[in-house]
């Protein structure tokens, strides 16, 4: 399971006030919809080091292919659907960007909902088929 989202600077206001005011940790968890741990370790961050920042933004690697990379990306795709991932890979490192390895252009390509489809076989009509469509 993973981790929770952070609490807002507001949330982490109304904690340290709350418990300023005399408010137990139980309702000061009720009131704000934490849990009793995460309002011990707000307060007490508050109580050593007089603020309640947290350190969690920015966490993880920066995508290396951006928005505007992305709707180029989508752009090669529909030009032609039936390129190989490799192919794209070349088109897209010939542009002015940043170059980018295939697995991540995989990866922004998933990410986009575009994905390798493999239209289903089905028989073919027989001269039957035509007639008693017909009638």
């Amino acid at each position: 399971m993973g981790k929770a989202a952070d609490l807002s600077e507001f949330d982490r206001g109304q904690i340290v006030m709350a418990r300023r005011l005399g408010t137990s940790i139980t309702e000061t968890a009720r009131l704000v919809g934490c849990s009793r741990s995460a309002v011990v370790s707000i307060h007490a961050k508050w109580i050593n080091d007089g603020d309640t920042s947290s350190r969690r933004q920015g966490v993880g690697h920066k995508r290396v292919i951006k928005e505007k990379g992305r709707r180029r990306l989508s752009h090669l795709v529909k030009q032609n659907q039936r390129q190989t991932v490799a192919q794209l890979t070349a088109q897209y490192n010939a542009g002015p960007s940043a170059s980018v390895l295939e697995h991540t252009v995989q990866r922004a390509l998933l990410d986009m909902g575009l994905y390798r489809r493999r239209p289903n076989r089905v028989p073919l009509l027989t001269k039957r088929h035509r007639n008693l469509r017909l009638q």
